[in-house]
């Protein structure tokens, strides 16, 4: 890595509080567009059609939007993503103000924007290690997900209150306004493009060189497919927590919102504790294995419980132990890929990421409908723990893993130095 700039704590701040404020305004668009038209329609069918435009495209996108960020000069990648999107939210609230808010209008703007999400994701990601040395960015990426969390705990409080007494237009214009204030703060933040030996003839060509180097660095692969294991396993498992609840404890609203809070409270601790403990932590691929088993463990306890405090408690430490997971697997990457090919490795990982939890659903979902919520959950557990039994009964996965834990040491020691 190229030497760091002394003024690298200023520039991060300046980026993490632009980056901040600009997903502050995408969080409040979200959860206002979802009651805007659950209010206006009522209409599950519409409810669908909005998630799967609001996630699917960004899931499409984020393997190109790696090969841009390593082809490309990812500053100016984030600052194109969030200047189109505001551009997009602009024209849909203008569009609104004159009468013209139709449902596909508002389907088209949460398309762009979610497309331009998967371009914007995997350059922040790629890019910042440019910007923070190596040795800290473990503490880093616990910030950043304390801080995302902690947005999820003040955003729905905050659109709720925006929508309500404003509507939903304003909503939109405020989502203008953050994104430029991320746009003009990220304009101050001297950060140099990459600079390649090979440039490949097309996209296409990087793309394919992208596969080549996942499929052939046993080392990410298996980070990254320890992650899907586990996000894939236990995403059903988190979203059918409130049918658990109206079935089994109650359905009162304050149980709901109580679940909601204590999901959100885990995943805020969770960021903080890796933030903190997180560098220290030498062996990280181990500690990644142990909150795997032990959201493994837990989600049979969700399924188990007959107390709603256990049940919620136990969802909070799901919530923590997958910080526990998710920061050292996302700083394992920015660590040990290569600059020219971190942008796609992180394209990938988004995929990972954006596409495990709804699959979950699909297959873990319409089994609640038959069987109890209880046995699903069970079910799920007990299959996350038989698959990472399987992944570390395989000689190549234990290798694999072991020599993603050895570069892991190196970082932890230059972190405590």
């Amino acid at each position: 890595m190229s030497d760091l700039s002394n003024r690298w704590k200023r520039n991060l701040l300046v980026f993490m509080g632009g980056q901040t404020v600009s997903s502050l305004g995408s969080m409040i668009v979200g959860y206002a567009v979802m009651w805007h038209l659950t209010v206006e329609t009522g209409s599950a069918a519409v409810l669908t059609m909005s998630v799967a435009a609001g996630m699917l495209p960004q899931a499409l996108v984020s393997v190109f939007g790696g090969v841009w960020a390593d082809r490309h000069s990812r500053k100016m990648l984030i600052i194109g993503a969030d200047t189109t999107i505001a551009v997009a939210t602009l024209v849909l609230a203008l569009l609104m103000l004159s009468g013209a808010g139709d449902l596909w209008m508002i389907f088209v703007a949460m398309a762009i924007r979610s497309a331009l999400s998967g371009i914007q994701g995997p350059a922040v990601n790629a890019m910042l290690p440019q910007i923070v040395p190596a040795e800290h960015l473990m503490r880093v990426n616990g910030i950043q997900q304390a801080i995302s969390s902690g947005m999820m705990l003040f955003a729905p409080a905050l659109a709720a209150a925006i929508y309500a007494s404003t509507g939903i237009v304003t909503v939109f214009f405020i989502d203008v306004v953050t994104a430029a204030i991320g746009v003009l703060l990220l304009l101050t933040i001297p950060v140099a493009r990459m600079v390649r030996a090979d440039e490949p003839a097309s996209y296409f060509g990087d793309l394919l060189a992208g596969v080549r180097y996942v499929r052939g660095n046993a080392s990410v692969r298996w980070v990254m497919g320890l992650v899907a294991i586990v996000m894939f396993m236990a995403g059903a498992p988190a979203h059918l927590t409130p049918l658990m609840i109206t079935r089994s404890f109650g359905d009162e609203v304050w149980m709901l919102s109580v679940n909601e809070l204590f999901w959100s409270v885990g995943m805020l601790v969770g960021g903080a504790m890796m933030a903190v403990v997180g560098p220290k932590v030498k062996r990280r691929v181990r500690l990644m294995v142990a909150a795997a088993v032990g959201v493994g463990l837990l989600v049979v306890g969700l399924g188990v419980s007959t107390s709603f405090w256990v049940f919620s408690v136990a969802g909070l430490v799901i919530c923590i132990l997958f910080q526990t997971l998710l920061v050292p697997a996302a700083t394992l990457l920015q660590e040990q890929v290569e600059d020219a090919m971190r942008g796609r490795v992180f394209g990938f990982y988004g995929i990972v990421i954006s596409v495990s939890m709804p699959v979950s659903m699909i297959v873990f979902g319409p089994l609640a409908d038959r069987f109890t919520v209880e046995s699903v959950m069970i079910l799920a557990g007990i299959l996350l723990l038989v698959c990472l039994l399987g992944v570390l009964t395989l000689a190549g996965a234990r290798r694999s893993l072991a020599t993603a834990d050895a570069g892991a040491d190196v970082a932890a020691d230059l972190a405590a130095a």
